[in-house]
């Protein structure tokens, strides 16, 4: 007692204006938790998590389908001036917010209150997206245990689940007999493999009647949602290592499917159907949406998966390099992974006899068709079949186990005290609920809900809650007090592109897309099946969940406040007293001010007025109150 009586003696009095958390003693503040969460061991973790989130499934399975469906070439135009005035400065914003508080996307909103709605609706739909994301990783265990034979199932006809239209294309055009059925009518081993043996679609009539669960899948799929908790088990710190592998190893192997499909007999008819754009299809409102969407699945934003890698990032990490980095090597790859498709495309066409654009169905399991035939064309097919699986595994999980970090950052963020100490029950919980809700996709129907989950669970929901993250920040919070923070962050403030994007360019085309898309709707279909109505009501519904709780999260932050309703609306739009840094090292300029106990919202200049100037934040401290004095002046 004495000694802590002397400690006390010696140690200096600070007014309780600056006391920080760290010395008011044991209370329940969330201050020690910035490192209790977790970090990167390394700058190169971070932006190799990030290459390998964005690059993944969707370069290889959902890009290539995109751009063959919606007129090839073409599809290119919108997708990368969709890049520039939506991508590259959106994926900025989410990467800054993230890095600056350390926050989940649910916590982050303290930035303004009012609009914690838009955190709960990105986590319904990363939720949604991975429900499904997570069968397309099943389908691929499926492959990558089916190529562990000498040879592959769906090289030749004649197995159970073939018709009397299978036809090996190498043999038809080889064969000097003449051919009993016409080219344009037959369908190859490797797409009844993947329809009537995988899928086994057959067995279901529609939506409505999804058949039997098949019980291959379903045991693919709990292996797959076994792996995804094993990776995020431990959080960033062991993640942060295998992405070493996984985000590297996938790039040896398309080069080795590229070289082999562009040296392929035909394959040049693929890739000028590739490179060509049918101008008359930007005319289509479907393809300024798809691209805009393809930029969403792609890089990831709007689904809170890069603000919660960011969250994890020193507070100096330099994410204005790594956004360059990545956004153009993300294009870089899906083009490189489009010229793979297509140059398998282009032989196949020549086998069939028909057009490019006719050589396979449009649908989701292109990469399960195209790639896995173009497998049985090498030497060694079991061999490389087996790595190009094994690289579309690598590359779903990079993104998966984000899109779960992403759920469980934000809600252990929330409740940190109960949930943190537990994150790994938690997590597990969170995988089990998702496994037993996607046993739909296991079905013989469930490629029609994987379909229907696809078309909505990420569409116009998205961006709306894109819309609103871009407006809360820039218009409610600030442009100039957001370009302050990136300085304070970062040591410079965005330039004029990012100012414009983020002010008008970004929000206006997402806008505009949102208004178009739901103008010129489009029922979803699959293959030639139509969807019922009652299917498409429910994705509708789908979609507007996520949009629907942005007002509910309003709703709830006016009601927490006191006064008439403007009041109140004020209230909840402004910064929580605790949101800045969430070092006490980084917290300078004006948000050294924010402290436990402060109720006055320019605290640091009230003890410079009551106790004297403190020199090393003087300047910054009056700067600062200028600014918030001249931006509360313009809002008045």
């Amino acid at each position: 007692m004495k000694k802590l009586q002397g400690a006390q003696l010696r140690k200096p009095v600070t007014p309780d204006l600056l006391m920080t958390p760290s010395d008011q003693g044991d209370v329940d503040l969330d201050v020690d938790f910035a490192t209790d969460r977790g970090n990167w061991t390394g700058k190169l973790d971070f932006l190799l998590s990030c290459i390998g989130y964005c690059v993944g499934l969707g370069n290889v399975w959902r890009f290539p389908y995109r751009a063959y469906t919606n007129g090839g070439g073409a599809f290119l135009v919108p997708y990368f001036l969709m890049l520039a005035i939506c991508g590259i400065p959106l994926f900025f914003l989410e990467l800054s917010l993230g890095q600056f508080s350390s926050l989940g996307p649910l916590a982050v909103w303290k930035i303004s209150p009012l609009f914690k709605g838009a955190g709960a609706a990105m986590l319904l739909i990363v939720g949604l997206v991975a429900i499904y994301y997570n069968m397309i990783i099943a389908y691929v265990l499926f492959y990558l245990f089916a190529s562990l034979t000498s040879t592959l199932p769906w090289e030749h006809c004649g197995n159970w689940w073939n018709t009397e239209l299978c036809l090996e294309h190498r043999g038809a055009k080889h064969s000097n007999s003449a051919l009993p059925l016409n080219l344009s009518s037959t369908v190859s081993p490797s797409e009844e493999y993947w329809s009537r043996y995988v899928l086994h679609i057959q067995g279901s009539q529609g939506i409505g009647s999804p058949g039997e669960i098949r019980w291959n899948l379903c045991l693919c799929l709990l292996l797959a949602w076994v792996i995804v908790f094993l990776c995020i088990l431990k959080g960033v710190k062991s993640s942060g290592k295998v992405v070493y592998f996984t985000a590297t190893f996938p790039y040896i192997i398309l080069l080795m499917l590229l070289v082999r499909g562009v040296t392929l007999p035909g394959a040049w008819k693929g890739i000028q159907f590739y490179l060509t754009p049918q101008f008359h299809h930007l005319l289509s409102s479907k393809v300024w949406i798809e691209a805009a969407l393809q930029i969403f699945y792609s890089l990831g934003v709007g689904f809170g998966g890069l603000l919660t890698f960011a969250s994890y990032n020193t507070f100096h990490q330099n994410i204005y390099r790594d956004t360059f980095i990545v956004t153009l090597g993300n294009a870089i790859t899906s083009i490189l992974a489009g010229f793979a498709i297509f140059s398998v495309l282009g032989y196949m066409s020549q086998e069939l006899g028909v057009p490019v654009d006719q050589v396979a169905k449009a649908g989701p399991g292109l990469a399960f068709v195209v790639y896995p035939q173009a497998m049985t064309m090498l030497p060694l097919s079991p061999f490389w079949s087996f790595l190009f699986f094994f690289m579309l595994l690598t590359l779903g999980l990079d993104s998966q186990f984000a899109f779960l970090e992403t759920i469980v950052t934000a809600v252990t963020d929330e409740f940190p005290y109960y949930l943190r100490p537990k994150k790994a029950v938690f997590s597990g919980l969170i995988c089990v609920s998702m496994y037993l809700m996607g046993l739909i996709l296991t079905t013989d129907g469930g490629m029609y809900w994987l379909v229907l989950l696809d078309d909505y669970s990420a569409s116009f929901g998205l961006m709306v809650v894109v819309i609103t993250t871009c407006l809360a920040v820039t218009r409610v919070y600030g442009i100039q007090r957001f370009c302050r923070d990136i300085h304070m962050m970062l040591g410079f403030k965005p330039g004029l592109y990012f100012r414009a994007c983020w002010l008008f360019l970004s929000p206006a085309t997402l806008l505009a897309l949102l208004v178009y898309s739901i103008v010129k709707y489009q029922p979803s279909e699959y293959g030639s099946y139509r969807f019922p109505a009652w299917a498409e009501l429910l994705g509708i519904l789908m979609g507007l969940l996520s949009c629907l709780m942005i007002p509910a999260g309003m709703l709830v932050a006016v009601l927490q406040e006191e006064g008439s309703l403007w009041e109140r609306l004020q209230q909840a739009s402004r910064p929580a007293m605790d949101w800045g840094p969430s070092l006490e090292e980084n917290r300078t300029g004006m948000y050294v001010a924010t402290l436990a106990g402060s109720q006055s919202p320019k605290p640091l200049m009230v003890h410079m007025r009551k106790y004297g100037g403190i020199t090393s934040f003087e300047n910054t401290a009056i700067e600062v109150d200028r600014e918030i004095a001249e931006e509360e002046e313009s809002m008045m």
